[in-house]
């Protein structure tokens, strides 16, 4: 029941909406009771008893019917009197239809409008979680929780509810004629419900864990599709389509397995309760008819049928509410998932920071930092350096040193474990993460394009902010306009997912386009020419320099070439700065930069070191 509150929490804000449906939903109930209730005077009319004045030992049910009814039904005739007695019934229905229209209609506005809100508020705090939280988390598990599981919970805030709702109102009112009509009856009809009741329990918690499984193991199969579409490149190239075909069957055998067992157990609770309703009606047949034809007759003949339409009607509610736990527990389970996103603290939505950072002005240090992530062993051990306007850091060494670690801590993608770094003598604890952001420029090897269009792409994030000529002036310094002026739709052309329609050079163009537009007095660079060809790493080499010119840059460097120029060069080993200096100096130091140096150029003559 907590995690049914945290969902009904979405649904306050549409409070009013709610309210008319379930009063509508009451007074349809109440229309349809009235209708069944009719059956009493139509059958005196067609047995030839015109009067309902009430007789020794009339109901309630009865007596209220004279009082309503009687005065339409002229003494004497018949057909006058059958005729009103239809067109009461015909506009009770009628008003019963246009009532539960008007109920269901509202709430499905209100189900879908929750998980409008379920799907934007999940979006907005996933945007709010840390890296950390990505790298642990399935692509495909998020996929499913976002649109297969946000929609699977709208019975649970919608028609499901309103049916449950609906039918507790139908059970009530039925209840209450039943009592009316006889309170013997409905003791006798009612006494095995709490059996019924009990005898589900076991079955519902069987389904609710179940429901948990099979939706994980959907979770699991979206995942793996989105990494095979993801990496088809990769999987033809390998030959590699039967072992991704068995995978793939294997994960979807599990799934169908699970839900094929929780449909096995949520369809027993019909037979069930259909045998239930069997024996009841059996006994009311059996005990009512004694009561409506033996010598001490306690019960009219019209008032025993009614008895036995409404208690036959009444059998639908109770199965209904006997069937919703059961059928419930796949939307409880589905929102469940969704709640447990939710309850992800979101990292960087409660990073602190209560100031917008400064421009960039003298000096950005990283003071005695260490790092490792959760659980883990560390990553960065005492790490120090200081840049000032316009330096230039290269930052080198052998796979799994902790180049990029440092670097993504600079935008705080994470936070140091200990130590600090500052900005003009200010922690970046200090600042909000959108202003700190905002003086960085990130190009990596890996550049991600949206299927959007060029100019969103190079303004990504502001494309209210800067007019076709910026956008313009910043591809044509990043050797961007030429590719870019020959695609169909020129800076209009969509770029497809991930930017497929373009080459790697292409896209590195863009992505430098992007930061030169941007114009961010901090510069990360992963080395972005690492994978490319000789002509199109000429290109982007070109629009990186050009990116460079006035700026603070940290250079993951893949390359040793190309950092000759760096102002420092930091030489990291499992996480620990083990050399820093010149290009110059740390070739002739002969350490670890004079290996890396040798390894990459092994066979070159290496070029003289100057004096």
């Amino acid at each position: 029941m907590g995690r049914y509150r945290e969902l009904l929490r979405y649904v306050r804000p549409y409070t009013a909406l709610v309210v008319a449906a379930l009063v509508t939903t009451v007074l349809g109930t109440l229309f349809d009771g009235f209708t069944f209730a009719l059956v009493i005077p139509f059958l005196r009319v067609v047995f030839g008893k015109v009067s309902l004045l009430p007789e020794e030992g009339s109901n309630l049910v009865e007596r209220v019917l004279h009082d309503v009814v009687g005065p339409l039904l002229p003494n004497n005739d018949i057909q006058a009197a059958l005729r009103n007695v239809i067109i009461v019934i015909l506009v009770a229905m009628i008003a019963k239809n246009v009532l539960v229209y008007f109920s269901r209609v509202s709430i499905a506005t209100v189900q879908e409008k929750v998980v409008r809100d379920l799907r934007v508020r999940l979006y907005s705090h996933l945007q709010g979680m840390g890296l950390a939280y990505y790298q642990r988390t399935k692509g495909g598990q998020l996929l499913s929780r976002m649109l297969a599981d946000a929609e699977n919970a709208k019975p649970a805030v919608g028609n499901e509810a309103l049916n449950a709702v609906q039918s507790v109102a139908t059970v009530i009112v039925y209840l209450a004629m039943l009592i009316a009509l006889s309170w013997r009856l409905t003791v006798l009809s009612v006494v095995l419900a709490p059996v019924l009741i009990v005898g589900l329990r076991p079955l519902v918690k069987r389904l609710h864990s179940g429901y948990l499984r099979t939706l994980e193991d959907r979770g699991d199969l979206t995942a793996l599709m989105q990494e095979t579409v993801a990496g088809v490149r990769l999987v033809k190239s390998y030959g590699a389509e039967r072992y991704e075909h068995d995978r793939f069957a294997a994960a979807a055998t599990r799934y169908a397995r699970g839900v094929i067992r929780m449909q096995r157990l949520a369809t027993l609770s019909g037979p069930i309760s259909e045998s239930f309703g069997a024996v009841v009606t059996v006994m009311l047949l059996w005990v009512g008819a004694s009561m409506a034809t033996g010598p001490l007759r306690s019960i009219q003949p019209e008032s025993f049928i009614m008895f036995l339409f409404v208690a036959l009607r009444l059998l639908v509610p109770l199965k209904v509410l006997s069937n919703w736990p059961a059928q419930y527990q796949n939307a409880l389970a589905s929102g469940e998932r969704v709640l447990q996103v939710l309850a992800e603290p979101p990292v960087e939505a409660q990073a602190p920071g209560a100031v917008a950072a400064h421009p960039f002005r003298d000096r950005l240090a990283f003071e005695a930092v260490w790092f490792a992530y959760e659980g883990d062993a560390w990553v960065l051990r005492e790490v120090s350096l200081e840049a000032r306007p316009g330096d230039v850091v290269a930052i080198v060494g052998s796979s799994g040193a902790g180049k990029s670690t440092l670097v993504d801590l600079l935008p705080r993608f994470y936070e140091p474990t200990r130590g600090a770094i500052t900005l003009d003598g200010r922690d970046l604890r200090e600042f909000t993460l959108p202003s700190l952001r905002n003086l960085m420029g990130i190009v990596s090897q890996e550049t991600v394009l949206f299927n959007d269009t060029v100019k969103a792409n190079i303004a990504y994030g502001s494309l209210d902010r800067f007019d076709a000529a910026a956008i313009e002036a910043a591809a044509r310094a990043a050797n961007a306009h030429t590719f870019v002026a020959a695609l169909p739709d020129g800076y209009d052309t969509l770029l497809g997912e991930r930017g497929t329609r373009l080459s790697g050079g292409e896209r590195q163009r863009i992505a430098i386009a992007r930061a030169l537009l941007r114009d961010p007095p901090i510069l990360i660079l992963d080395e972005a020419t690492s994978q490319l060809d000789s002509e199109s790493e000429v290109l982007v080499q070109e629009a990186i320099d050009r990116l460079l010119v006035g700026r603070t840059v940290f250079v993951i460097a893949h390359r040793l070439s190309t950092v000759r120029h760096a102002s420092q060069i930091l030489v990291l080993a499992h996480g620990r700065v083990v050399e820093r200096g010149r290009h110059d100096e740390l070739l002739a130091a002969g350490g670890a930069y004079q290996r890396l140096y040798d390894l990459q150029f092994r066979g070159e003559s290496r070029p003289a070191v100057a004096p």
